[in-house]
Parts: structure tokens; sequence; C-alpha cells
């Protein structure tokens, strides 16, 4: 269960603090903030639930860049929660980024964040609502690493770009307030997989807060129909569905439901796993934005012309729950054609994997994405996206059954705004063999696991830890500069990623993506690639430990530095589930700590 965070995983720079008290008063005389104490805006408004679906403002690349403003707000509601947004110059939350291989990205990010802290009056707090520190000296946006609640930083997740300073670093990249626009300029690989990527704030000890307020966007690289020529001509959606706490926590359950026990909360308020698939979840859902409230769950509305084909591009940008999406048309689940998998299409790099594979069910952990087709229900029929249960384990928090679009046709229905384009020239055949077919060079056994800071009080806030077999386990140090691991670009590798806690963990890597080879020591048939995956969690009756291994490639230059891996429920990132790994040119020594380097196996 995602407890309140251990004190010591949230370090606080307080450069700020030798401002004397006697400075204070004229300091905020000179500003006015003594009168004019901030009123709250609508920056970051919201649809109202059971809205029609709209779907994200699009800015396209033209002549091979895409330039933009970029800020971040947030806003304080009268219920106490917060809301975060990403906002263009003209106003739209969130756009979808879209670009080619090859293409520039420049995006002039602006930190607008305020302090939210509402804890006090506004006469008696008079600095609420302005930048914190606006008079502590300038830090190096590429070096501070400072972690406070009005700091942040971007992050393109799933993209193969350098983890430097100015494309994707998220160790010490933060951006203030008071700080000049910061420019992001990265440039798309020639040879990068076509489809859905998306970006967020990542900075530790606030990357929960921030986007479970709704901070992030999809990005999508051109041209899936070239990896799968089929798709030519399909209109395209693009649905993003974020989660945010609960509107009514009071309510009592919906009469649909069966009667259920009372919900047990953990420390942070979020409801614990029921294992029934009912009862009142940890946070709600939104659909692009269209809020999809506990208990009743009014879905969002959407429609489609009967039998139109479409590709849909679905993200989980939650920042903790996870999704099992089905299409239903009365109570029969459909099929649909999965073509592409966190960014990356099934049938890529010399892939083995058919071009689409036929599912009636589609598991998406936080931080994952899947592209797949759907059709339209017939004339007259209605059809429902739904998402299933999924247990989270004995110590996990509830993620029950519930409603997210409600589907209708109409032959008048209104297009989507993207269409892929109508004829495809097919991607050129890969350089590189594929992953699966290269043996790893070391296998190396990682494992999550939790423990409560005072181990008589399981309620005590709880340390997270993701950690190499055989040290001690740690919360991630965000003042360290030494790895957990180094890699030598070029080396594909076998990780075993075990779970040891009683509750879901969800793996994810920066800059790179890996192939599925096996669950808890079965075999999987997956020829495909991904950036995230769900461990099995832990019963406490099992005669081993739950896990996954996966292949790990080390290969593409463009990955040389220092980047993370950790558990994507970004509660558990937040709370010091998170490793360093450092990257190294080719000609350099070998990697450290395998557990077997000559065979590379058990």
């Amino acid at each position: 269960m995602a407890r309140r965070l251990s004190t010591a995983c949230c370090v606080i720079a307080a450069a700020c603090l030798g401002l004397a008290a006697s400075g204070m008063t004229a300091w905020l005389g000179a500003t006015g903030l003594q009168d004019a104490p901030r009123t709250q805006q609508d920056v970051c408004a919201r649809p109202e639930p059971g809205s029609a679906l709209e779907e994200p403002a699009e800015l396209r690349s033209r002549d091979g860049v895409l330039e933009t403003d970029l800020s971040i707000h947030d806003q304080k509601l009268p219920d106490g929660t917060s809301r975060y947004c990403y906002l263009t110059p003209d106003g739209k939350p969130s756009p979808t980024l879209r670009l080619k291989p090859g293409d520039q990205l420049v995006i002039h990010f602006k930190n607008d964040l305020v302090d939210l802290d509402t804890a006090t009056p506004a006469i008696d707090r008079p600095l609420a609502g302005a930048p914190i520190c606006t008079t502590r000296p300038k830090a190096d946006v590429c070096a501070s690493g400072a972690m406070t609640p009005i700091s942040t930083n971007l992050h393109f997740h799933g993209l193969t770009v350098p983890p430097v300073c100015h494309q994707d670093d998220v160790l010490k990249t933060s951006i203030q307030p008071d700080d000049a626009p910061f420019e992001y300029r990265l440039r798309i690989p020639d040879d990068a997989p076509p489809g859905l990527y998306w970006y967020h704030p990542h900075l530790h000890g606030f990357s929960k807060t921030q986007v479970l307020g709704g901070a992030s966007g999809a990005l999508i690289i051109e041209g899936i129909e070239r990896a799968d020529p089929s798709l030519a001509g399909l209109p395209e959606r693009v649905l993003v569905i974020r989660d945010q706490d609960l509107v009514n926590p009071d309510a009592p359950p919906s009469k649909s439901e069966p009667v259920m026990t009372k919900s047990q909360l953990d420390n942070d308020g979020d409801v614990a796993n029921s294992g029934t698939g009912f009862g009142k979840p940890s946070k709600d859902l939104s659909v692009n934005f269209v809020p999809v409230p506990y208990p009743n769950y009014p879905p969002a509305q959407l429609t489609m012309k009967p039998g139109e084909r479409q590709l849909w591009r679905v993200l989980n940008a939650s920042a903790i729950t996870y999704l099992n999406l089905a299409l239903l048309v009365g109570r029969t689940p459909q099929q649909i054609g999965i073509v592409g998998l966190d960014g990356v299409p099934l049938q890529f790099e010399g892939s083995p994997s058919p071009s689409v594979q036929r599912v009636n069910h589609i598991g998406l952990p936080p931080g994952a994405r899947a592209e797949f087709i759907v059709e339209g229900p017939p004339a007259g029929a209605q059809a429902l996206l739904v998402t299933r249960a999924v247990d989270t384990g004995p110590a996990g928090e509830n993620d029950p059954n519930r409603a997210l679009v409600a589907i209708t046709t109409s032959v008048n229905a209104s297009e989507p705004q993207a269409r892929l384009p109508a004829h495809a020239e097919p991607l050129p055949r890969s350089e590189r063999p594929w992953v699966g077919d290269v043996a790893p060079v070391r296998v190396r056994k990682l494992f999550f696991s939790e423990q409560p800071e005072n181990p008589n009080d399981p309620n005590s806030p709880t340390k997270f830890f993701m950690t190499l077999d055989g040290e001690t386990p740690k919360p991630f140090d965000p003042q360290s500069d030494i790895p957990d691991i180094t890699v030598r670009q070029g080396d594909v590798e076998d990780w075993i990623i075990e779970n040891r806690s009683m509750e879901l963990h969800d793996f994810h890597i920066h800059q790179l993506h890996f192939q599925l080879l096996d669950w808890s020591g079965v075999a999987v048939n997956e020829p495909f690639l991904r950036d995230t995956v769900n461990v099995p969690y832990y019963n406490g009756r099992m005669l081993k430990y739950p896990s996954v291994r996966l292949r790990m490639d080390f290969r593409d230059p463009s990955i040389v530095g220092t980047f993370v891996y950790h558990c994507h429920v970004l509660e558990h990132e937040d709370g010091g589930m998170m490793g360093r790994i450092k990257v190294v040119p080719r000609d350099t020594a070998s990697s450290t700590k395998p557990l077997n380097q000559q065979k590379g196996e058990l």
C-alpha cells in the first residue's frame, strides 16, 4: 500500500532560509504583496463529467522543426485538491506534439508555478501565491537539482535521446518560477520508432503531485503506417487517461455495485485494494480531462460512424492507477487490433511479431501506451470503453471496474482531427539484428521492496527501494552522483526484476526499450518492445518471489550518459524506488556487478 512518504526522501533545498525576518517585511512592502493577497484563477479549467470528448490541440513540426512556448501552472481548488496544467500561449492545455524522425523539437518552457500552501490565512502568510525564494542567488538550472514544491522540469518519456541538460536530463535539471524560459532542444533520431510517447514532470519528490494534478501531454512520432501499410488512411484519435484525487470521496457506493465492507484507507487517504473488483477507487480517472468520478462513473461521450475503423492512441498518464482496457458492445468484449506498445510498432527492427495482434483487453500500467485499431459499433448499438479491475496485491490500492467512455453511432459523426497518410513508403530494413536474437553479455538481478520506517508500526511512513541483488536496500539518494549500475554502450543484457513486496510494481527505464522474455520463470511469446512492464506482487505464501526477465538493449549510441530506472507508480518513485544507471562509451571497461560475466546466465 502506498503510504505517506518518508521525510528523508524529499530533500528540499534551503538556500532561501537565510532571508532575515527583519528584511522580510521590507521586501514584502516593496513588492506590494502585503496589500494584495493572491486570488485564485481558474487557470487549469476542466470539462464537466459526462462531457463530449475533445482531442488535445495539436502542434505539428514544419520544415523539420517544431518550436513552441509552453508553460506550467497550478491551482488550488476549494476542496483543497490541486490542479496542474501545461498551457500554450493561446491557452490550449497539454497540446499533442507531433514530429517526424529527424525533426528538431524546441520548447521554450516557463515555470509559472506558485506556492499553493493555504494552511494559514493569506494575511498571515503574505508570500502565498508568490514564487518561493525569489531573492535567492541564481542557481545553474542544469546543475542545481533543487527540489521544492514549485520546482519542475520535463521528461520525454520513451524517446531515445541523450540524457543531458536541455534534452532529457531529470537528475540535475530543475527550473524555478523566477528563471527565464528554459530551452529544451532535442533532435528526434532518424530511426526513432513511430508511435505514441509523452511528456511530464520528473522532479524527484514531487512527480506524483504534479502528474496527479494533470501535468502531462502526448507526443507522437509520425510514420506508424510505414511499419504497417494496412494502417494507411485510418483516422486516428488520441485518448489521454489521467488519474486525480476523488471528486466525491465521502459518497456512498453506487447502488448498482454489490454491498461492500467499509473502505480501508492508507496514510495518504487512498483506498486499499478490496480484491473484489468493486468498491471506492483510490483515485478518479479522466479521459482527455473529462472527469469520470466515483461513485456513478458518468462516462465521457464519443460518437463514431457505424463500423468505422479508427486508430486509437491511448496513454495511461496516471500517477498511480493501473488500467485494463476493454471495449464492450452490450456486455461482450470486442476484438481490438494492437499495432504498437510504448511507442514502438509490434513489427519493428526485425521483430518476428505479427504487425497486428487481436485481443479483447489490454493492460496499461502507469506510464504505458497502446495503439490499436477499433471498429465503431453497429448502427443503433452502443459501446463502452471500460477499465476492468486490476489486482494490485494485499498492500496495493483499489483499481476497480468502471466505465470510461460511452460510444454511440451516427452516420454524421465528425471525423477525428488527424488521419494517417493514405500512402505509406515502408520503413527501411533495420541494420541491427532483432534484440531478442542477440545473446546477452551478462545477467543482473534487481528487486523491489518496501519497509515501514517503524517496523513495529505497519502504518508508519513507508520507505521504497529498488536494489541490485546482493546489496542492502536504501532509498534513492538524489544528492549522490554514484551510479548503481554501469553499462557499456553496445551491450545487450538480461535483467531479472523481482518483486519482494506485497503490492504490484511497474518497472520503467529511461532512454531505451526492452523485450519481456519470461514471467516468473515461464517463457512468454512477446517478440516486441516495451519501456514499462508490471512486476507481479508477492503474496507471502509463494515459494519464490515473482519476477520478470527483460532483454535490455543498450546498443543505441544516443543513450551514453546517466539516467534512471524506477517504479512508475510515482508515489513509489518519489519515495525512493529508483536507481541511477550510467551508460559509458563502447570503448570503456566492462559493466559493474553482473551475476555472471562469462555466460550471461544465472
